[in-house]
């Protein structure tokens, strides 16, 4: 029985959609204003809120963590990191609801809520390794393109309904049932994903492979080329990325003076473009490459930033809704495009713990840019947003900095991708 003939398949790589979406989901009411929201009825003050923001985005590290677990047979062990993951996250908006003291539920909330990506990134190389092994090699473009629509669609319109929920309750000073009822809606969805999971057959192996140990695992990756590659492709588009990004948001309301409502705009924006181009590019990279896909979209990466570069509140502010199309445009390939490199360059054994190297050291140093970047911007504020003598913005020049470091992916995805055969 082929795998495109096989019903089981057929219908594990649909659960898949279904388990990316429902995961989806559940990170939005986990993060940005939601989980903005639950600190601030705790009583979190906003340094430490920034603080919890950093950790998360720092939990691709713990995605190390996974290459301890040898074993090949991965199902049962994804599902229940999921679920005690999924708990955890449950568990953040019913903290708010006890009698303990307030420091007491702030020191549980943190605890729990690091714990919780702990947990989420020890499982995550494994359960792409084993969702992506069931998706034929000719069609992984257009099947991740079809998840990621499917995934980017059914959350904008379930946080738009989220947020009227919670904004409702808000209004009427009922938070804590706002709370309750977002509980409830994890549960739900928990067991769905679970489901999904559940519903889904493990990985086929191809031959018998004997457990290698961690050392040696390891040990064959730092000197494997192509990992190595793979690697520095997703350091350089990460310092590209967050060098520049995290000051945007603040850029748009302060300096450019557009109001939380037109943000919105912006972001749905990107949103809706992203939708449309993804199966674009996932068609284009199944018949040509993921490099070459990953090469296109960088450039437009690139140009959004320079819309950044030349929007000033003077003038040209609205240059701010072409980054965000371009920002849709490019992540509509760029996302994919990460994962598949590794499954186009890294043999399937291997695949679970590259990605958790990529990863990792991708997250790490894409933190520390954002960290290099910041006494930069604060510099250039304090001295009246000039530097050198030259009046220019803080945001301004980091994007930039963005810039040169998408064109320096851009020749770096040319140099080593372009004419490498893939395994």
């Amino acid at each position: 029985m082929t795998m495109d003939n096989s019903s089981a398949l057929k219908r594990s790589r649909i659960m898949y959609m279904c388990e990316a979406t429902l995961e989806y989901l559940i990170s939005i009411l986990v993060a940005g204003s939601y989980l903005a929201t639950l600190t601030r009825e705790l009583g979190i003050s906003d340094s430490l809120t920034g603080i919890l923001s950093s950790v998360i985005s720092l939990g691709c590290l713990f995605q190390l963590l996974s290459m301890f677990y040898r074993k090949q047979k991965v199902k049962r062990f994804v599902i229940l990191m999921s679920i005690v993951n999924q708990l955890m996250f449950m568990l953040l908006y019913v903290i708010p609801l006890g009698k303990a003291a307030s420091e007491l539920k702030i020191a549980v909330f943190v605890i729990m809520i690091i714990a919780a990506y702990v947990i989420y990134n020890f499982a995550h190389p494994k359960k792409i390794d084993w969702m992506m092994s069931l998706v034929d090699d000719s069609y992984r473009g257009r099947f991740t393109a079809n998840k990621e629509i499917i995934s980017l669609i059914c959350g904008m319109i379930f946080s738009f309904v989220m947020g009227s929920v919670v904004d409702y309750f808000s209004e009427k000073n009922e938070i804590r049932t706002a709370f309750i009822l977002s509980a409830v809606v994890i549960f739900i969805l928990m067991v769905s994903h679970t489901l999904s999971m559940v519903l889904t057959i493990e990985k086929p192996e191809v031959e018998e492979q004997k457990e290698k140990s961690l050392k040696k695992s390891i040990s064959e990756l730092l000197s494997n080329k192509d990992v190595i590659r793979v690697s520095a492709m997703f350091v350089l588009f990460n310092i590209s990325r967050y060098a520049a990004i995290p000051f945007f948001g603040t850029y748009e309301i302060k300096e450019l003076g557009f109001n939380l409502k037109m943000v919105s705009v912006f972001t749905m924006t990107s949103s809706i473009v992203r939708i449309f181009v993804s199966r674009f590019w996932g068609t284009y990279a199944d018949k040509n490459s993921f490099a070459k896909m990953i090469e296109k979209c960088l450039l437009i990466w690139g140009i959004g930033f320079v819309c950044v570069a030349f929007a000033t509140p003077s003038w040209s502010r609205y240059l701010i809704i072409g980054y965000h199309i371009c920002q849709g445009i490019s992540l509509g390939g760029i996302n994919s495009a990460l994962i598949n490199m590794i499954f186009d360059y890294v043999t399937p054994d291997k695949r679970a713990d590259s990605l958790a190297i990529c990863q990792a050291g991708a997250g790490l140093v894409g933190f520390l840019s954002t960290i290099v970047m910041s006494p930069i911007v604060a510099m250039i504020q304090e001295n009246g947003n000039t530097l050198f003598g030259i009046s220019i913005y803080a945001q301004q020049v980091v994007s930039i900095i963005g810039l040169i470091f998408a064109l320096i992916t851009v020749l770096f995805v040319r140099r080593n991708f372009m004419k490498i055969k893939t395994n």
